[in-house]
């Protein structure tokens, strides 16, 4: 272990005695991207990188080498997401940083890792995160030699590829956990759980063959679908939901459930399940039964509805009351919905088990390589010799 001292950085404490500071503006250059959102084209032949851990598309580039991308403001400010070589497109609230005058991949790790701290600690709070670009250009490194510094990336990378290997073996086996279940519920709700009843054609593209007994209705005879709104209030006791997902903010307005949560626009295709007391914005539409037929199967009907087919093809993915209402629902007896559901709870929980502890190792593999990264790019540790 060498000798340390201070640094005088709260976050990194001690460093090896021999490691210099410098600020960063004095070891690259510093500038902003000049592209925006609505340049984006899915079929781009460029790499745009926008404020966020995604790679959009873009017709043109405007850099060209090697670059360390830093988003600029929105939830994302101050985050390293992306190191980039060759020809890409920045937007406008991402700074690029360039012409390195120190190993590129020593500060991607540095920044990537330490960054966010200082500026969760400084930012420009207003409407949105915010970052400016002086906080940026005063951020101050402790750096060891350009030899050192390489041997630290060539460890890094060697065993961040190790790391991120099983997490993407871990990622899909979360996916293929999804889809199965996935096929579980629709096998379930169109097929029913005997396997050797007789069959017949629905007539119905995403239900296919059903029981002979079964029959097929339309969504609006069984259910009301609601518009959202935004509340009055922001202050209460009330979630408050949007398509796809919760918000973190509550309200004093609320309607009662039960009730199943439809995506309107954005990302329609996650129906929510939610008991108790709620709220919906305009993103997303509600359901109330209106006649015998079981709200949570219909839940796990919405899980499989074939939403490219029935969606209104906007700027956005979008689904309407009308788009809904005409989805066509099967139909059994009230007994064998009971049945559907308590197999398929049984089976969902089992399934979503799993799949909560695969990403509960995600989460330590991730917490595992940003303190690997940590400790050898702030000198906590050496690079065991060969």
């Amino acid at each position: 272990m060498p000798e340390m001292k201070d640094s005088g950085i709260d976050i990194i404490n001690l460093v090896p005695k021999e490691w210099k500071k410098i600020r960063l503006k004095y070891i690259c250059d510093i500038q902003t991207g000049n592209e925006d959102t609505q340049n984006a084209n899915p079929e781009g032949e460029y790499p745009f990188y926008v404020r966020s851990p995604i790679v959009e598309r873009c017709n043109r580039y405007t850099f060209d080498g090697e670059g360390i991308l830093v988003a600029g403001d929105g939830a994302g400010a101050g985050r390293v997401f992306h190191y980039a070589n060759g020809k890409y497109a920045v937007h406008q609230r991402v700074y690029r940083l360039a012409n390195f005058k120190y190993n590129p991949q020593f500060l991607h790790y540095y920044l990537s890792n330490i960054f966010p701290y200082e500026m969760d600690k400084g930012s420009a709070q207003s409407t949105v995160p915010s970052m400016r670009l002086p906080m940026l250009q005063n951020f101050v490194f402790c750096l060891p030699t350009i030899n050192e510094s390489n041997k630290i990336v060539d460890f890094l990378e060697e065993k961040c590829i190790e790391i991120d290997t099983l997490t993407s073996d871990i990622q899909t086996q979360i996916d293929t956990l999804e889809q199965y279940k996935k096929s579980v519920i629709t096998e379930a709700v169109t097929k029913g759980l005997n396997p050797d009843v007789e069959m017949k054609d629905s007539g119905i593209e995403w239900i296919g063959e059903i029981p002979i007994h079964w029959n097929v209705i339309p969504t609006k005879y069984c259910f009301r679908i609601g518009n959202g709104s935004d509340p009055t209030t922001d202050e209460g006791a009330t979630p408050v939901y949007g398509s796809g997902s919760k918000s973190f903010k509550t309200c004093v307005e609320f309607k009662s459930g039960p009730t199943v949560l439809l995506g309107r626009k954005g990302t329609i295709n996650i129906p929510q399940y939610v008991v108790g007391n709620y709220w919906n914005v305009d993103t997303a539409f509600d359901a109330k039964a209106i006649r015998e037929y079981n709200l949570k199967l219909f839940y796990y009907c919405a899980v499989c509805f074939d939403y490219d087919n029935y969606s209104t093809q906007t700027a956005l993915p979008s689904m309407t009351q009308g788009n809904y209402n005409n989805i066509r629902l099967p139909l059994m007896t009230i007994k064998e919905q009971e049945d559907i559901i308590q197999y398929l709870d049984e089976k969902c929980f089992e399934i979503d088990g799993i799949v909560k502890n695969k990403k509960k190792q995600l989460e330590t593999l991730e917490r595992y390589k940003k303190s690997l990264i940590y400790e050898y790019v702030t000198g906590k540790k050496e690079v065991p010799n060969e």
